[in-house]
């Protein structure tokens, strides 16, 4: 069923977990992680930014599989559309369907983000679409983005951005970065911040920059607060390695087989990381308030 992400993120609030949420590209990728929720019998969402939908996740071809995939789940699932840099994005996204929009200022003037946050959740929340944004920011680990404190959030700054926003969720900026760090870089999170923004906020918080973070990281994280993950770099990662051992093992393996083995690969690894982070057996029966969008 598809279902907003507030639906999904107030309960992991509320009873201490995280969500997974997966940039998805193509039909595969998207299959294997709505599959994996299913037989997790746990709550997932689905995401894709501006870039991979220019790239490869044309919306018009990839939305309507997903929402169809979606709806047919016995499972809660979010579409979300993951840094949403701009006022014409959002509102596309709002039209196409997808049921989270994040608007991503963070890079602006603190002000700035507060008006354009504030405007975005205005529309949204008028279609039923819950929203996320993000404070303080979250940088690129290639830039060696993360490693310092000056890009940290700020717990009062974010009590003020949340009350004058009306956000649904916050990405706070604690450590992490995008992308893939350096070889044997496992970044340190200000746990004392999370700590400090829960109980300031009380509200769902998400960890962008997942991926490479380490199974300690990402545990503390949860039972620090954090109710949504976000995670790219390491399910392209899981598919790449699959497809390279079964060349390596089968030469002549054909296009079929190798995307099969791509799917089965991310399959897998998100069903791991949905026992990781808690997600897991949430959603055994239906529920009547399920946040579905009619």
């Amino acid at each position: 069923m598809l279902v907003n992400m507030k639906y999904l993120l107030d309960n992991a609030n509320r009873d201490g977990y995280a969500v997974m949420a997966v940039n998805s590209v193509n039909m595969e990728m998207a299959r294997a992680v709505i599959e994996a929720a299913s037989e997790e019998h746990s709550p997932i969402i689905v995401q894709m930014g501006k870039g991979q939908m220019a790239k490869l996740a044309h919306p018009d071809d990839i939305l309507p599989m997903i929402i169809a995939m979606a709806e047919r789940a016995d499972v809660p699932i979010c579409l979300n559309l993951d840094h949403g840099p701009d006022f014409e994005t959002e509102v596309d996204a709002i039209h196409r369907g997808f049921t989270n929009v994040m608007i991503d200022a963070s890079s602006l003037p603190y002000e700035e983000n507060v008006r354009r946050t504030r405007m975005i959740v205005d529309l949204a929340h008028a279609k039923g679409i819950s929203v996320e944004a993000e404070l303080g920011h979250v940088g690129q680990a290639a830039d060696g983005d993360g490693k310092t404190s000056d890009m940290y959030t700020n717990v009062e700054q974010a009590k003020d951005f949340v009350a004058r926003t009306g956000i649904d969720a916050l990405a706070v900026a604690i450590g992490t970065a995008h992308g893939k760090y350096p070889a044997g870089y496992v970044p340190k999170l200000d746990f004392d911040r999370l700590a400090e923004l829960k109980a300031a906020l009380k509200m769902p918080l998400v960890l962008h920059g997942g991926s490479g973070s380490g199974e300690e990281n990402i545990r503390k994280a949860v039972a620090g607060g954090i109710n949504k993950i976000n995670v790219c770099t390491d399910a392209f990662h899981a598919a790449e390695i699959a497809m390279k051992e079964k060349w390596e093992k089968e030469p002549g393996t054909d296009y079929l087989n190798i995307m099969m083995t791509a799917e089965a690969a991310i399959k897998k690894f998100v069903k791991e990381y949905i026992r990781m982070i808690g997600s897991n057996d949430r959603y055994i029966f239906e529920f009547a308030d399920n946040g579905s969008k009619e």
